[in-house]
C-alpha cells in the first residue's frame, strides 16, 4: 500500500516540526474526516472539535506512523474514529456507579418513605429496589454502608440501584417531579 508522494513528503516534513506540512495534511483530508466524525457523534460543534483534536495526535505521534502498514489517510482515519470514540464513551451517565462518599449527616433511625404519591413511581419498584433508592437517596448512605445494611453484596446493591434508576428513567416526565420532590424534601 503506497503512500501518495506528497504525503510522504508531508510526513518527513511534520517529522522535521514543520507545521505548514500539516496545514497541507489538513487541508487535503480535513473534509472526510470531518464527515467521519460527524456521522458518529451528530453534532457539528463537537465534530470540529473532535477534528481539531484529531490532527493534534496527528502531529503528535507522526512517529508513529508506518507507511509499510498502511496509507497515511487509514491511519489518520483510526486516530480520528478513536478520538471520537473516546469523546463519546466520556459522556456522564444518568447511572452512579461509583461510591461517592459524600454524605455525612445520615438518620439511621429513618423509615423507608410511603412514596405511592409520588404517583406510583416509586412503588412500582421491587421492594429491593425500594430499599435500595431509600438508603442511598433518602437517608444518604453511601453504596458502601447500604449494601450492608441490606445485607447483600457491593455488586448486587449496586445492581438494584441502576436497575431502579433505569426504571425511572422509563418515565422520564414523572422522574422530574421525583428529583422535585426529592429537592425539596432534602433541603426543607
Amino acid at each position: 500500500m503506497a503512500t501518495d508522494p506528497n504525503d510522504t513528503l508531508y510526513i518527513e516534513q511534520l517529522l522535521n516540526g514543520d507545521e505548514h506540512a500539516l496545514y497541507l495534511l489538513y487541508d487535503k483530508y480535513s473534509g472526510a474526516l470531518y464527515g467521519v466524525i460527524l456521522r458518529m457523534c451528530g453534532d457539528e460543534d463537537i465534530a470540529q472539535d473532535l477534528l481539531q483534536e484529531s490532527f493534534i495526535k496527528i502531529w503528535q505521534n507522526i512517529g508513529s506512523y508506518d507507511s509499510q502498514k498502511g496509507k497515511f489517510y487509514t491511519w489518520a482515519y483510526r486516530i480520528a474514529k478513536n478520538t471520537t470514540l473516546n469523546s463519546l464513551r466520556k459522556s456522564t451517565p444518568l447511572i452512579q456507579t461509583d461510591d461517592l462518599s459524600v454524605y455525612e449527616n445520615k438518620n439511621p433511625e429513618a423509615e423507608i418513605k410511603d412514596y405511592s404519591d409520588l404517583n406510583g413511581l416509586l412503588a412500582e419498584l421491587e421492594p429491593q429496589h425500594q430499599l435500595a433508592i431509600n438508603l442511598v437517596y433518602f437517608k444518604g448512605l453511601t453504596h458502601q454502608e447500604a449494601h450492608k445494611e441490606m445485607n447483600v453484596p457491593l455488586g448486587s446493591f449496586k445492581s438494584y440501584i441502576r436497575q431502579a434508576l433505569l426504571k425511572l428513567r422509563e418515565r422520564r416526565s414523572e422522574l422530574l417531579m421525583l428529583v422535585l420532590v426529592i429537592n425539596v424534601c432534602g433541603h426543607g
